[in-house]
């Protein structure tokens, strides 16, 4: 009954915000907060002082992902109105004018390379908006940017989900290496089927079969050095890949390998040079030498980013505020309890790099003052309605997680894992896809969830390193459903109340993707 009662809120969400007149996930995600807080507070008896301290918390991690994404609207924005994401989309056209060759090159290789050194759910934040300048519709361009964005997320950020995402579980590097190297085949193996699917809510099945062999050339592009940078390495497989593969992708449409019946240019349409095309990149190259520079951390500037040294620090009744030389915000011992939080504001990935790359697109484009006025006004206009979903997103998640053993999120893991014994490592990688649905991280889901699965694994007796390579592919799958992920792709694109319709197209490639995990295991089991 507890373990029902703990579930219940979840159902009633995804309820809510997939049914036929959806609730709004800025009503829909406070409103499961609040009943969260009652469970809480009146079936497992919680202190109220530990659950006020985590709403504070919750409240305050709303600053990371909302920053973020205030950043990639602004930077969207500002290309926007500068005539900058018209130049790009003219040169795409220029390359092929085929819709899947666009699509795979912007939505696939060039996304698998942002994710690779950004993450936080900037690739599809900055892909969306490029499709829509194509002309492709919003609503479907979302789902189809939200699903592509899953086999570069278990490397994403320079491989965070790995390195930091299981720092804390008792795994040797040996563990760590054979975890990539699983994750990076499980991950690759779904890639030859979830392009299918996200393409098929933008094309019909017959243009899709029409260029099987350009879409499939694009996806080994990015997922042969992938496989083969993880198989040393778990920070660059990403990186690499989508690097690589957007070389490819281009030489690839340009020669028109594997395309059909791709129409000439419009001659209507004026030649791009080669001066404008670099002009146009030269933000986004500048976005992703910014994002490697400050997340290596043999180069050293990541750890001054991210220094605690105190600068200025005060005492607030019970709970302590602390400023480091770093710009890093601190709330320690908040209400008294062991609950914390932190903003890394030089660290985050919004002011640095999007809004230094903003700021530097400004007179790279000449852009006027009222044009720049309408950028920074149309970014917070479209920030209101957001923050009060991912208030409710992360106060939710905030409560679901306290309770220690007891908490209601690890007994609904537990559940689970009893319900199937010997045959958990079938159903693995959904776990770590309802970590990333709850926490809007991949990193996250494998701090929540890796130890639950390194336990379940040794009980049960199956292969560590394969139960984690399964959860972290997990996590990744799990991008596709992330309400974070949904509403910030929803926020840059203009999208309102369209979460629930969503989150029901994003499902299905996400359940494929699971019956690959559980293939694979299968296969790896025999």
């Amino acid at each position: 009954m507890t373990t029902f009662v703990s579930g219940l809120p979840i159902l009633l969400l995804i309820w809510a915000m997939t049914k036929r007149n959806a609730v709004p996930s800025h009503i829909a995600l406070p409103l499961t907060a609040i009943m969260v807080a009652f469970i809480q507070l009146f079936l497992f008896q919680a202190d109220m002082r530990l659950l006020s301290a985590n709403v504070v918390a919750g409240v305050l991690s709303v600053l990371t992902p909302i920053s973020i994404v205030a950043g990639a609207i602004l930077l969207n924005r500002i290309l926007f109105f500068s005539g900058a994401e018209a130049v790009l989309s003219q040169w795409l056209k220029s390359i092929s004018t085929n819709k899947v060759a666009q699509l795979m090159i912007i939505g696939w290789a060039f996304a698998f390379m942002i994710e690779g050194a950004s993450g936080f759910g900037t690739p599809a934040a900055i892909a969306a908006p490029i499709l829509v300048g194509l002309g492709f519709p919003a609503i479907p361009v979302a789902i189809f940017t939200l699903a592509m964005n899953s086999v570069p997320v278990s490397f994403g950020a320079v491989g965070t989900p790995i390195w930091f995402g299981l720092s804390a579980l008792p795994l040797s590097e040996l563990q760590l290496m054979d975890i990539s190297k699983q994750t990076a085949l499980l991950n690759s193996l779904a890639a030859l089927v979830i392009p299918f699917v996200a393409l098929r809510f933008l094309l019909s099945w017959k243009e899709i079969r029409q260029n099987t062999v350009f879409i499939v050339l694009s996806v080994l592009s990015c997922t042969v050095p992938y496989v083969l940078f993880a198989q040393w390495n778990y920070e660059f497989p990403s990186l690499i890949g989508g690097a690589v593969g957007l070389g490819f992708n281009v030489f690839f449409a340009k020669k028109g390998l594997g395309l059909k019946a791709a129409s000439e240019v419009s001659n209507e349409d004026a030649p791009v040079s080669l001066r404008q095309v670099a002009k146009v990149f030269l933000p986004f190259a500048l976005l992703i030498l910014i994002l490697i520079v400050t997340r290596i951390p043999q180069w050293g500037i990541k750890d001054l980013l991210n220094s605690m040294v105190p600068l200025w620090s005060a005492q607030m009744g019970t709970t302590e505020f602390e400023l480091s030389q770093a710009l890093v915000f601190s709330l320690n011992n908040i209400l008294g309890t062991s609950v914390s939080w932190q903003y890394k504001s030089l660290y985050v990935p919004a002011m640095i790099p999007f809004l230094i790359v903003s700021l530097i697109c400004i007179p790279l484009f000449g852009m006027s003052r009222s044009l720049v006025s309408r950028s920074f006004r149309d970014t917070g206009q479209r920030l209101l309605l957001p923050v009060l979903s991912l208030i409710g997103a992360l106060v939710m998640v905030k409560l679901m997680m306290q309770g220690g053993d007891a908490a209601p999120m690890l007994l609904l893991a537990q559940a689970f894992a009893n319900l199937l014994g010997d045959y958990w490592g079938y159903a693995a990688a959904l776990l770590g896809g309802l970590g990333s649905f709850f926490s809007g991280s991949a990193t996250v889901s494998n701090i929540t969830f890796g130890g639950i699965q390194l336990g379940i694994a040794q009980e049960v007796g199956l292969p560590v390193t394969l139960v984690l390579a399964l959860q972290s592919a997990g996590a990744a799958m799990g991008n596709m459903v992330c309400i974070n992920n949904i509403i910030a792709v929803s926020t840059i694109l203009g999208i309102k109340n369209q979460e629930g319709y969503i989150i029901k197209r994003t499902i299905v490639p996400m359940l494929f993707y699971a019956l690959v995990a559980a293939l694979f295991a299968v296969v790896t089991l025999l």
